[in-house]
């Protein structure tokens, strides 16, 4: 069966009385970008997080490629798994946040080894292989001896990307990626994240970038107070909203 890569369906998510997400409803296909757009506070990312179980949802079900995430279906019953079940799902997920959470006493080769090394027990002599390979890709190969504190905030988000990218995800989540960035930094990292999409990662993004949610977004879903106001094709979403509040949205970010 060809089942999507992200199938959410009700989710919801509460702290406390806090109802941050109310009931989502979305489908990315393998191979799509969608990206998740709109005002601060309105569920991006906790739904991201919830994506790989960061964070647990409180209603709803939620599948990546037809797995349901955190959970196990016996029967009519869900059964919680456990930590090990869920880190080894999560594996398959490859997720880069606002901040670079990079190791600092860590050269930018030596980040990107680490989790294939201490994960999934690929030996060395491979994993610096593959980690030289993905600095070069994001156009780092020439940084690989470098740490963080030696690297632009571009070079030490482009470096976050090739570590996640190192455990081969079958998908990608960005968290604002540009967000903690100074404006000369930001295409650099776009233009990887480009890269990925021509190359067929399927890729969830939550992004204040406009232009490259209508340049490289199948999908655009605009959100708001834990809500889909609005999805569709970007070219539709953001050049001609149907709801007012996304309207409302545009015109203060475009």
């Amino acid at each position: 069966m060809n089942l999507p890569m992200v199938h959410a369906q009700g989710v919801r998510k509460h702290f406390g009385k806090l109802e941050v997400l109310k009931g989502i409803d979305l489908t990315v296909e393998r191979g799509q970008v969608c990206c998740l757009l709109g005002p601060s506070g309105s569920g991006k990312s906790t739904f991201l997080r919830c994506i790989n179980h960061l964070e647990k949802i409180d209603g709803g079900t939620l599948a990546v490629e037809g797995d349901l995430v955190g959970y196990r279906r016996h029967g009519s019953k869900l059964h919680e798994l456990r930590e090990r079940e869920v880190a080894e799902r999560r594996r398959d997920i490859g997720m880069v946040f606002q901040r670079f959470n990079l190791f600092p006493h860590l050269s930018a080769l030596e980040n990107v080894m680490e989790a294939p090394v201490k994960v999934a027990s690929v030996s060395r002599a491979e994993a610096r292989e593959d980690a030289q390979r993905l600095l070069e890709q994001v156009g780092l190969g020439d940084r690989a001896g470098h740490y963080p504190a030696q690297l632009s905030g571009g070079q030490q988000q482009r470096v976050a990307i090739a570590r996640a990218l190192a455990m081969k995800p079958k998908l990608m989540l960005f968290d604002e990626p540009t967000s903690a960035l100074d404006p000369e930094l930001v295409g650099d990292v776009l233009d990887v994240m480009r890269r990925l999409a021509a190359d067929g990662m399927t890729m969830v993004v939550v992004t204040h970038e406009i232009g490259f949610a209508r340049e490289v977004g199948d999908t655009a879903v605009f959100m708001d107070d834990g809500v889909v106001v609005e999805a569709g094709d970007p070219r539709q979403v953001l050049v001609e909203p149907r709801q007012e509040r996304t309207r409302a949205f545009l015109s203060k970010v475009l």
